[in-house]
């Protein structure tokens, strides 16, 4: 058999937390670095012509949009397997090990100036992201067995440290990729993994038995497993190559935004049809489908936030280029600086909001989750409507001031820390105990369809005025957050004991 206790980790606190957490906080901080460090970088990259001093791709927006959506659809997409993975077949740990390795050979190799390397690189760290990001997540909240508004401050403590990693990564990689060489701030990025991966490995001994795969399976029946699975993933990676082989040579006329779109709906009808199993065919009782139904609610909310959120990397770095002055005392800066921002909101203010809910918590008025997901919801189209307003103006001749833009993702930042690090502990509580990891999936996997639909809504700057644009998305995502706010009552009582 292959069992593993549940021993607490013990340790000295981190920020009145388990020791534990603290290798768990840098990890993610420099994983983190390296995917928003990159990302920041990603559609400038495309868009910028390709007679440039810098070059770049040359791409139309509605192409670069496209690309954009997907990749980081799929970075999420794969945090399914990823999860099933760790579950099933080799823990947590062994998944972030491995995953954290294949991020870092991707970014290397999307430093390779190359329009092939460029597109590899992107598919290691698609693979890679899958196997690291819902484990790890996943870990936090098994330093936490007793639940509780405890566990809900860890998470917000954890989600400063992604944030941390947020605000450094496009400092560094703009700074190079902008400043000097695009290949140059890509190369940065790995290094930054690289980092995480030997913090990791120093700090594991703080997790206690946190991790380690938890299976009745013998290592005879685990194998097979193993093999089964790797059979099916290389069969589904080889259709996928020559998929895109054929859409490559013109033998099937598809475009990049048309493979986008489809991409979204299958991934939509999938999520759908594995519900329906669980409640149907997967052996759980009432209970846990009432949970689990409130965890698909929670899926479509935050899919529909992150298709507004993640604009800051598409339409919302865009405008940054374009219509921005980011002329500061004669010096222009990068316009991925400006990714910067969110993040740096983020460390002032996740602190503030943990200590919020747990105070909150210890007067018995602590909004319930489906009530904080409406909310945050409210911020994110309040934040829209605010660019929306700095945008009517704006023109490349006349470019506005980067405040619009600070206020707006000062919104968003409210925004987020309602619905992100609260909706990441709601999983850990909701989910049946042998399907956390595929829960944890699952709501990375909402996070897929919001940036793939988040490009392909970029994509329409082709076409539509941005002040039109961010309207639109504002009045849209406000909408869904006052439908929210209507049916949180119905999912609270859903929800049991887990609030």
């Amino acid at each position: 058999m292959s069992t593993v206790n549940t021993t607490t980790p013990s340790g000295r606190a981190f920020f009145g937390h388990p020791r534990g957490l603290s290798t768990l906080f840098f990890t993610e901080m420099w994983e983190r670095f390296s995917y928003y460090g990159m990302r920041a970088l990603l559609t400038l990259f495309m868009t910028t012509a390709t007679i440039e001093s810098n070059p770049g791709m040359g791409f139309d927006v509605a192409t670069a949009g496209a690309i954009y959506g997907m990749y980081t659809a799929l970075v999420y997409i794969t945090a399914l397997p990823g999860g099933w993975i760790a579950d099933n077949l080799w823990g947590q740990r062994k998944a972030i090990w491995v995953g954290g390795w294949i991020i870092a050979i991707g970014h290397f190799t999307m430093a390779i100036p190359t329009d092939f390397s460029f597109f590899l690189g992107l598919v290691f760290v698609i693979c890679g992201t899958g196997l690291l990001k819902p484990n790890v997540s996943t870990i936090v909240g098994d330093l936490y067995p007793d639940g509780g508004a405890r566990r809900d401050a860890g998470f917000s403590v954890f989600y400063m440290g992604i944030n941390l990693g947020a605000f450094f990564g496009p400092l560094i990689t703009g700074w190079l990729g902008e400043g000097y060489h695009w290949h140059w701030g890509f190369g940065a990025a790995g290094v930054g993994m690289v980092l995480g991966l030997i913090q990791f490995r120093l700090g594991q001994r703080h997790l206690g038995d946190a991790g380690h795969l938890r299976t009745e399976k013998s290592p005879a029946e685990i194998a097979a497993l193993s093999k089964k699975f790797f059979g099916a993933f290389s069969a589904s990676v080889a259709t996928v190559a020559i998929f895109a082989f054929l859409v490559s040579s013109g033998a099937i006329s598809l475009t990049v935004t048309q493979i986008a779109a489809g991409l979204g709906y299958a991934v939509l009808l999938l999520v759908a049809l594995y519900f329906i199993y669980l409640w149907t065919a997967g052996g759980h009782t009432a209970e846990e489908n009432k949970r689990m139904a409130v965890i698909f609610w929670l899926f479509l909310m935050i899919a529909v936030f992150w298709s507004g959120f993640e604009q800051a990397g598409t339409s919302l770095n865009l405008f940054a280029r374009d219509l921005t002055d980011r002329t500061v005392f004669g010096i222009e800066i990068p316009a991925s600086t400006l990714q910067s921002v969110n993040a740096g909101f983020i460390i002032l203010l996740a602190p503030l909001f943990g200590v919020l809910w747990v105070w909150l918590d210890s007067r018995q008025v602590n909004p319930s989750i489906p009530v904080k997901a409406g909310l945050g919801l409210f911020g994110l189209a309040a934040g829209f409507f605010v660019l929306a307003w700095g945008a009517a103006n704006a023109t490349p001749d006349n470019p506005v001031s980067p405040s619009w833009l600070v206020v707006t993702y000062f919104l968003h930042t409210v925004g987020e820390l309602c619905i992100s690090p609260i909706g990441l502990s709601a999983i850990t509580k909701l989910s049946p105990a042998r399907r956390v990891g595929q829960m944890m999936g699952i709501w990375f996997v909402g996070a897929a369809l919001g940036n793939l639909f988040a490009g392909l809504v970029a994509g329409q700057l082709e076409n539509m005025p941005p002040a039109d644009l961010f309207q639109t998305v504002a009045m849209i995502i406000g909408g869904v957050g006052i439908v929210g706010m209507l049916a949180s009552q119905r999912v609270k009582k859903m929800m049991g004991s887990c609030d």
